[in-house]
């Protein structure tokens, strides 16, 4: 199996593990956005993990923009949206497989 395979897989479990967990806490806290952003801020050891993810996804961000930028993989720039809208481990995983891509 080409590594490829494995960042693609990466990037679904990526997206769908953690989602899971996303809307259990939003059914079981009525929808509530604003509920769950608090959580993460809930105490030292969640906030620091939330600063490392998002520093994480800042970092990820400006990498794809660097290399989209050089090699005109346009396609990869969906890793983007992947990381803010679900996290970096479904957007990293996701622009390494379209990083992969043979050329």
């Amino acid at each position: 199996m080409s590594l490829r395979y494995v960042w693609l897989a990466l990037a679904l479990w990526g997206a769908v593990h953690p989602m899971y967990y996303f809307m259990t806490y939003l059914s079981e806290n009525a929808w509530s956005f604003g509920a769950m952003i608090d959580a993460w801020y809930v105490n030292a050891s969640t906030t620091g993990l939330t600063w490392d993810l998002t520093i994480s996804a800042i970092t990820l961000t400006l990498w794809i923009l660097a290399e989209v930028a050089v090699r005109r993989n346009i396609l990869a720039l969906l890793a983007i949206p992947a990381t803010f809208c679900i996290g970096v481990s479904c957007g990293l995983p996701l622009y390494l497989y379209f990083r992969s891509k043979p050329v």
